[in-house]
Protein backbone atom coordinates (compact mmCIF):
# COMPACT_ATOMS: atom_id res chain seq x y z
CA UNK A 1 0.00 0.00 0.00
CA UNK A 2 1.38 3.68 -0.78
CA UNK A 3 0.24 6.57 1.21
CA UNK A 4 -0.85 9.88 -1.03
CA UNK A 5 1.84 11.34 -3.21
CA UNK A 6 3.15 7.64 -3.10
CA UNK A 7 5.38 8.08 0.19
CA UNK A 8 5.31 4.56 1.22
CA UNK A 9 4.22 3.15 4.94
CA UNK A 10 6.16 0.39 6.55
CA UNK A 11 6.25 -2.79 5.44
CA UNK A 12 5.10 -4.20 8.69
CA UNK A 13 2.16 -2.02 8.68
CA UNK A 14 1.35 -2.93 4.39
CA UNK A 15 1.45 -6.66 5.67
CA UNK A 16 -1.05 -6.00 8.55
CA UNK A 17 -3.43 -4.13 5.91
CA UNK A 18 -3.22 -7.00 3.15
CA UNK A 19 -3.58 -9.47 5.96
CA UNK A 20 -5.88 -8.12 9.03
CA UNK A 21 -6.72 -4.41 8.53
CA UNK A 22 -8.39 -4.61 11.77
CA UNK A 23 -5.41 -5.08 13.51
CA UNK A 24 -3.75 -1.69 12.03
CA UNK A 25 -6.13 1.09 13.67
CA UNK A 26 -6.41 0.18 17.24
CA UNK A 27 -2.45 -0.22 17.47
CA UNK A 28 -1.61 3.24 15.50
CA UNK A 29 -4.32 5.26 17.27
CA UNK A 30 -2.58 3.78 20.68
CA UNK A 31 0.83 3.84 19.78
CA UNK A 32 0.25 7.51 18.56
CA UNK A 33 -1.75 9.32 21.69
CA UNK A 34 1.26 7.76 23.35
CA UNK A 35 3.30 10.25 21.53
CA UNK A 36 5.10 7.96 19.12
CA UNK A 37 6.22 9.55 16.32
CA UNK A 38 6.53 6.55 13.76
CA UNK A 39 3.02 5.52 15.00
CA UNK A 40 2.01 9.25 14.34
CA UNK A 41 3.01 9.68 10.45
CA UNK A 42 1.50 5.95 9.87
CA UNK A 43 -2.16 6.56 11.32
CA UNK A 44 -1.63 9.95 9.36
CA UNK A 45 -0.88 8.35 6.42
CA UNK A 46 -3.96 5.67 6.73
CA UNK A 47 -6.37 8.40 7.25
CA UNK A 48 -5.40 10.10 3.97
CA UNK A 49 -5.68 7.03 1.80
CA UNK A 50 -8.90 5.81 3.64
CA UNK A 51 -7.26 2.48 4.01
CA UNK A 52 -7.67 0.79 7.29
CA UNK A 53 -9.49 3.30 8.11
CA UNK A 54 -11.84 6.00 7.29
CA UNK A 55 -10.53 9.10 4.91
CA UNK A 56 -10.36 11.75 7.70
CA UNK A 57 -7.42 14.93 6.13
CA UNK A 58 -8.12 17.14 8.65
CA UNK A 59 -7.15 14.54 11.14
CA UNK A 60 -4.05 13.09 9.23
CA UNK A 61 -2.83 16.33 9.03
CA UNK A 62 -2.94 16.59 12.45
CA UNK A 63 -0.86 13.69 13.01
CA UNK A 64 1.68 14.93 10.14
CA UNK A 65 2.12 18.05 12.18
CA UNK A 66 2.55 16.07 15.37
CA UNK A 67 4.95 13.96 14.38
CA UNK A 68 6.77 16.33 12.33
CA UNK A 69 7.25 17.98 15.78
CA UNK A 70 9.24 15.03 16.26
CA UNK A 71 11.49 15.84 13.23
CA UNK A 72 11.00 12.53 11.18
CA UNK A 73 11.57 13.58 7.79
CA UNK A 74 8.69 12.11 6.20
CA UNK A 75 6.00 13.75 8.46
CA UNK A 76 7.66 16.85 7.31
CA UNK A 77 7.18 15.78 3.89
CA UNK A 78 3.42 14.89 4.31
CA UNK A 79 2.70 18.09 5.87
CA UNK A 80 3.82 19.75 2.86
CA UNK A 81 1.94 17.65 0.62
CA UNK A 82 -0.93 18.60 2.31
CA UNK A 83 -0.07 22.02 1.20
CA UNK A 84 0.19 21.76 -1.70
CA UNK A 85 -3.21 19.60 -2.32
CA UNK A 86 -5.85 20.94 0.09
CA UNK A 87 -5.99 18.31 2.46
CA UNK A 88 -7.27 19.15 5.65
CA UNK A 89 -6.42 23.12 4.67
CA UNK A 90 -6.55 25.19 2.13
CA UNK A 91 -3.77 24.76 -0.83
CA UNK A 92 -0.84 26.85 -0.42
CA UNK A 93 2.01 26.20 -2.73
CA UNK A 94 4.09 28.89 -0.63
CA UNK A 95 3.34 26.56 2.39
CA UNK A 96 4.14 23.22 0.88
CA UNK A 97 7.67 24.64 -0.53
CA UNK A 98 8.92 25.52 2.78
CA UNK A 99 8.36 22.12 4.08
CA UNK A 100 9.31 19.76 1.33
CA UNK A 101 12.54 22.12 1.49
CA UNK A 102 12.96 21.63 5.24
CA UNK A 103 12.16 17.93 5.07
CA UNK A 104 14.66 17.79 2.18
CA UNK A 105 17.22 19.32 4.11
CA UNK A 106 16.99 15.47 6.29
CA UNK A 107 17.54 13.88 2.92
CA UNK A 108 13.81 13.30 2.45
CA UNK A 109 14.14 11.58 -1.08
CA UNK A 110 10.35 12.04 -1.42
CA UNK A 111 10.77 15.79 -0.33
CA UNK A 112 13.60 16.20 -2.72
CA UNK A 113 11.68 15.09 -5.23
CA UNK A 114 8.65 16.87 -4.61
CA UNK A 115 10.55 20.27 -4.08
CA UNK A 116 11.92 19.84 -7.73
CA UNK A 117 8.44 19.37 -9.08
CA UNK A 118 7.52 22.75 -7.60
CA UNK A 119 10.49 24.04 -8.97
CA UNK A 120 9.55 22.66 -12.47
CA UNK A 121 6.26 23.86 -12.21
CA UNK A 122 6.95 27.34 -10.72
CA UNK A 123 4.15 26.29 -7.93
CA UNK A 124 4.98 28.72 -4.81
CA UNK A 125 8.69 29.06 -5.66
CA UNK A 126 9.94 31.06 -8.88
CA UNK A 127 9.91 28.72 -12.21
CA UNK A 128 13.47 27.31 -12.39
CA UNK A 129 13.67 24.40 -14.51
CA UNK A 130 17.64 24.34 -14.19
CA UNK A 131 17.15 23.94 -10.17
CA UNK A 132 14.65 21.61 -10.29
CA UNK A 133 17.09 19.19 -12.99
CA UNK A 134 19.29 19.50 -10.04
CA UNK A 135 17.18 19.04 -7.81
CA UNK A 136 15.39 15.53 -9.83
CA UNK A 137 19.43 14.44 -9.90
CA UNK A 138 19.99 14.32 -6.12
CA UNK A 139 16.36 12.90 -5.81
CA UNK A 140 17.26 10.21 -8.16
CA UNK A 141 20.55 9.28 -6.57
CA UNK A 142 19.07 8.74 -4.15
CA UNK A 143 16.77 5.81 -5.61
CA UNK A 144 13.74 7.61 -6.31
CA UNK A 145 12.50 5.76 -9.22
CA UNK A 146 10.01 8.84 -10.36
CA UNK A 147 12.83 11.32 -10.44
CA UNK A 148 14.34 8.86 -12.80
CA UNK A 149 12.03 9.07 -14.99
CA UNK A 150 12.09 12.93 -15.01
CA UNK A 151 15.98 12.68 -15.32
CA UNK A 152 14.95 10.59 -18.19
CA UNK A 153 12.67 13.55 -19.86
CA UNK A 154 15.20 16.15 -19.60
CA UNK A 155 17.96 13.93 -21.17
CA UNK A 156 15.57 13.11 -23.70
CA UNK A 157 14.61 16.24 -24.45
CA UNK A 158 17.40 18.34 -24.31
CA UNK A 159 16.04 20.57 -20.84
CA UNK A 160 19.01 22.25 -19.43
CA UNK A 161 21.26 19.95 -20.74
CA UNK A 162 22.41 18.61 -24.05
CA UNK A 163 20.10 15.68 -25.66
CA UNK A 164 22.10 12.37 -24.39
CA UNK A 165 19.18 9.58 -25.60
CA UNK A 166 21.58 6.95 -24.17
CA UNK A 167 21.47 8.71 -20.60
CA UNK A 168 17.45 8.97 -21.45
CA UNK A 169 17.10 5.52 -21.99
CA UNK A 170 19.47 4.40 -19.28
CA UNK A 171 16.85 6.60 -16.87
CA UNK A 172 14.46 5.35 -18.04
CA UNK A 173 15.29 1.61 -17.33
CA UNK A 174 16.01 2.29 -13.88
CA UNK A 175 13.01 4.13 -13.13
CA UNK A 176 11.08 1.29 -14.42
CA UNK A 177 13.16 -1.14 -12.58
CA UNK A 178 12.47 0.96 -9.46
CA UNK A 179 8.55 0.47 -9.88
CA UNK A 180 7.56 3.58 -11.11
CA UNK A 181 4.55 3.63 -13.91
CA UNK A 182 5.56 6.16 -15.95
CA UNK A 183 9.07 4.96 -16.49
CA UNK A 184 8.05 1.22 -16.86
CA UNK A 185 5.90 2.82 -19.70
CA UNK A 186 8.43 4.95 -20.89
CA UNK A 187 11.11 2.16 -20.82
CA UNK A 188 8.31 -0.15 -22.94
CA UNK A 189 7.91 2.75 -25.34
CA UNK A 190 12.26 2.63 -25.95
CA UNK A 191 11.98 -1.33 -26.40
CA UNK A 192 8.88 -1.41 -28.83
CA UNK A 193 11.37 1.22 -30.76
CA UNK A 194 13.59 -1.32 -30.69
CA UNK A 195 11.72 -4.14 -32.12
CA UNK A 196 11.59 -5.78 -28.52
CA UNK A 197 7.72 -5.95 -28.71
CA UNK A 198 7.59 -8.79 -26.02
CA UNK A 199 9.86 -7.00 -23.37
CA UNK A 200 7.56 -4.09 -23.90
CA UNK A 201 4.22 -5.90 -23.08
CA UNK A 202 5.90 -7.44 -19.99
CA UNK A 203 6.71 -3.72 -18.71
CA UNK A 204 3.26 -2.23 -19.74
CA UNK A 205 1.29 -5.18 -18.05
CA UNK A 206 3.69 -3.79 -14.99
CA UNK A 207 2.80 -0.24 -15.40
CA UNK A 208 -0.49 -1.18 -15.99
CA UNK A 209 -0.35 -2.38 -11.97
CA UNK A 210 -0.06 0.63 -10.50
CA UNK A 211 -1.05 3.36 -12.74
CA UNK A 212 -3.67 6.41 -11.90
CA UNK A 213 -7.05 5.63 -13.61
CA UNK A 214 -6.16 9.09 -15.93
CA UNK A 215 -2.74 7.54 -16.69
CA UNK A 216 -4.62 4.23 -17.83
CA UNK A 217 -7.21 6.03 -19.54
CA UNK A 218 -4.35 7.81 -21.54
CA UNK A 219 -2.36 4.90 -22.14
CA UNK A 220 -5.19 2.75 -23.17
CA UNK A 221 -5.67 5.48 -26.42
CA UNK A 222 -1.87 5.31 -27.01
CA UNK A 223 -1.92 1.51 -27.23
CA UNK A 224 -5.00 1.67 -29.43
CA UNK A 225 -3.28 3.34 -31.68
CA UNK A 226 -0.27 1.67 -32.00
CA UNK A 227 1.16 0.01 -34.64
CA UNK A 228 2.04 -3.25 -32.78
CA UNK A 229 -1.05 -5.83 -32.84
CA UNK A 230 0.52 -6.77 -29.76
CA UNK A 231 0.40 -3.21 -27.92
CA UNK A 232 -3.27 -2.98 -29.45
CA UNK A 233 -3.94 -5.89 -27.95
CA UNK A 234 -3.06 -4.73 -24.13
CA UNK A 235 -5.87 -1.59 -25.37
CA UNK A 236 -8.58 -3.90 -24.53
CA UNK A 237 -7.20 -5.08 -21.12
CA UNK A 238 -7.64 -1.69 -19.95
CA UNK A 239 -10.87 -0.44 -18.63
CA UNK A 240 -12.21 2.98 -17.81
CA UNK A 241 -9.66 3.65 -15.89
CA UNK A 242 -8.84 0.63 -14.68
CA UNK A 243 -6.96 -2.74 -15.78
CA UNK A 244 -9.04 -5.83 -16.37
Amino acid sequence: MEAFGDEPVSPLVDEWLHTDPRRVLPGLSLLAHDGDPQAQLLLGQLLINGVGASYNPDRALHWFQEAARARLPMAINMVGRCHEYGLGTPINYEEAARWYHRAASFDCDWAIYNYAHLLASGRGVPKDRAAAFVWFRLAASRGHARAMHFLGQYYEHGWETPVDRGAAFAWYRSSAEGGDFRGQCSHASVLAEEGRVVEAVHWLRLAMKSATPEYLRQLRQVLAESAQPELRELANEIGDGEAR
